[in-house]
């Protein structure tokens, strides 16, 4: 139970990353409850697939998804910094991604 209580104390509410076994897939959303089983209800929902033909991205709304079809969650990449990775200047840098911007 101490981790489900830090995992929620950490993220619930927060919009999430969540990669998933199907091949270049992810789900950004907020979390919004869990269970010990990892199973996830997500809202605000939006798959995200990579594929060769480049980034898709659809609404999917509120959606509860199975823990065993999930590789990882992480934070929002807003909240999220990596240390180690240093620009030109000798300033600390951000990831870079773009996985979250909107697509219409």
């Amino acid at each position: 139970m101490a981790i489900g209580r830090t995992l929620s104390k950490a993220i619930l509410k927060d919009k999430v990353r969540i990669k998933l076994k199907i091949w270049n897939t992810y789900v950004v959303g907020k979390l919004k409850r869990f269970d010990q089983y990892m199973n996830l209800i997500v809202e605000d929902a939006r798959e995200i697939y990579f594929g060769r033909g480049g980034k898709r991205s659809k609404a999917l709304g509120t959606v509860m998804i199975r823990g065993a079809s999930i590789i990882f969650i992480g934070q929002d990449r807003e909240k999220l910094m990596f240390t180690g990775t240093i620009d030109e200047d000798g300033k600390e840098s951000r990831y870079k991604d773009d996985m979250y911007e909107e697509e219409d």
